[in-house]
């Protein structure tokens, strides 16, 4: 399963400064506060934090629902347009058929594969479901290293195949859903597409792809800890990778889905789009990663944002290039999810 990586020997950049990001997000980086996970107590504390997040304030127009599965910690949050945000939504229409079905996402929340929780991309994805006029599924999965490999993955497939089933009642055009994530979500999502397409049956759409973690072998690299990345740095990757795999990192055996890198044959995968900041730790990886993709056939458009280090979209939601980012990212996915010309 293991295959090759563009940046094996590529060496590591210097140590970041605040002059190497963009200047619209100088101000919110300067004063963010790094999530803390090498430790199981600090790991609590953000839980802890994560689990005071009221029930969002959906946007006009959009219902919002929460849905507990048998597994205890997993489950959805659904985002549902109501007919209301459908007349007044600009982009939605081309997500919504004549007989009334939608396009829909799965979206899997990003935290290193240690913290995070569905509810912190509430805004986003009442946001999304607005702008489009699609269902937007978020999936609440469990953590490592309580969870490891493939607990979490597990989860996302429970995810897929419950908004499949509900998909008629609910409205959605089943062979129009597309997997999307940010971070360790991104990483997920490429998983799953890849399950997906090796277990055979109803398949993803498109994929998007935040800022993804992709591939356990940036962990391995201790050259990359001394650059202290802002919002992720490698230690932390260290942290996510060795508490999901349970498993040396950069070893040539690996487990079929736990790394997304890693997949030798991409063949046959749906259609693409990877978007990262150029000084985020995971570019080289991505980039990589969407080379491969494009080498197996598979459509892949990369979107880098100069001076964006990880996670920007989400710690610097007003700046004008996040934005843009996220418009960009909204347009490729309501292409791949519009209805056919002949519905």
């Amino acid at each position: 399963m293991t295959s090759p990586r563009s940046d094996d020997m590529k060496p590591a950049p210097s140590r970041m400064r605040i002059d190497d990001l963009h200047p619209e997000l100088r101000r919110a980086y300067r004063w963010f506060p790094r999530p803390q996970v090498r430790h199981s107590w600090q790991r609590r504390m953000a839980q802890a934090a994560l689990a005071l997040i009221p029930a969002p304030k959906t946007a006009e127009g959009v219902g919002f629902e929460r849905v507990d599965f048998v597994v205890p910690g997993t489950g959805v949050r659904v985002f549902t347009p109501t007919d209301a945000a459908t007349s007044v939504a600009p982009e939605a229409t081309s997500a919504e058929s004549e007989s009334g079905a939608r396009g829909a996402l799965l979206w899997i929340h990003g935290g290193g594969l240690v913290i995070g929780a569905a509810a912190q991309d509430d805004p986003w994805c009442a946001r999304l479901a607005e702008r489009l006029g699609i269902v937007v599924v978020s999936v609440e999965y469990r953590l490592a290293p309580e969870h490891p490999f493939p607990a979490p993955l597990d989860d996302c497939v429970a995810a897929w195949q419950w908004l499949q089933d509900a998909a008629a009642a609910r409205g959605i055009d089943p062979a129009r859903v597309a997997v999307g994530g940010q971070s360790a979500g991104g990483g997920l999502a490429a998983a799953l597409a890849q399950r997906l397409l090796d277990e055979g049956g109803s398949q993803p759409v498109a994929q998007l792809l935040y800022c993804p973690m992709l591939d356990d072998r940036t962990a391995a690299r201790r050259d990359l800890d001394a650059v202290r990345h802002f919002a992720w740095t490698n230690r932390d990757n260290l942290v996510g990778w060795s508490s999901y795999l349970q498993a040396p990192l950069g070893a040539d055996d690996v487990r079929d889905f736990a790394v997304p890198a890693r997949r030798a044959d991409l063949t046959g995968l749906p259609p693409a789009w990877i978007g990262v900041g150029d000084i985020d730790l995971f570019h080289d990886e991505d980039l990589a990663y969407a080379s491969a993709l494009r080498d197996a056939g598979v459509e892949c458009t990369v979107d880098v944002v100069p001076g964006a280090p990880h996670g920007f979209e989400s710690i610097a939601r007003t700046a004008d290039v996040t934005h843009a980012f996220h418009s960009r990212a909204r347009n490729w996915l309501g292409e791949r999810l519009a209805a056919p010309a002949d519905v």
